[in-house]
């Protein structure tokens, strides 16, 4: 099966904006913004909040924490080595190694963290894509039933695109 969508072709950042905008209060969730740069007010207008590989950064952060702390102390038990009086197991002691995993693990956590999230390795090649969108322009594309096209085209068409054109996606 195989789904409608729309791609608009702006020249303006604005219209852009406003065009998401007002697909999404229409209703449609189906959409991909396209732009020459990071645009924080496109991201804004698509709804992205805050990224999750942070999250990731965490817990890789914590096992390591934990990892660290349950290996060296494991070490220190099974072979014990008894040095002026110290306890067997000696925190301070082993602070270096837990702060080293604590960050090889926060980052490569983050790294497939980041892989994971962003489905990279991405094989498909885009839907639909215009190589202007690499030199100044801007770019929607939304998803949408073959009743609800029409709909989209007139709140696309509302904020003046360059150019507007039909396009297929595998479902």
């Amino acid at each position: 099966m195989s789904a409608q969508g729309i791609l608009a072709s702006y020249e303006y950042l604005d219209s852009t904006v406003d065009a998401i905008e007002n697909l999404k209060k229409a209703g449609f969730d189906e959409i991909k913004a396209y732009a020459p740069y990071p645009e924080h007010h496109i991201e804004h207008a698509l709804g992205y909040g805050q990224s999750p590989v942070r999250v990731w950064t965490l817990v890789g952060a914590l096992t390591g924490t934990s990892t660290a702390f349950a290996f060296t102390s494991w070490t220190s038990v099974e072979w014990p080595l008894v040095v002026g009086g110290k306890p067997i197991i000696s925190i301070p002691a082993f602070i270096p190694i837990v702060f080293e995993m604590s960050v090889l693990f926060g980052a490569l956590a983050t790294v497939i963290g980041l892989f994971v999230l962003s489905k990279l390795p991405n094989v498909k090649p885009a839907v639909v894509y215009d190589p202007e969108f690499t030199a100044g322009r801007y770019g929607v594309y939304v998803e949408a039933d073959a009743s609800r096209l029409e709909e989209a085209r007139k709140i696309m068409n509302a904020e003046e695109p360059i150019e507007l054109r039909e396009g297929a996606a595998d479902a």
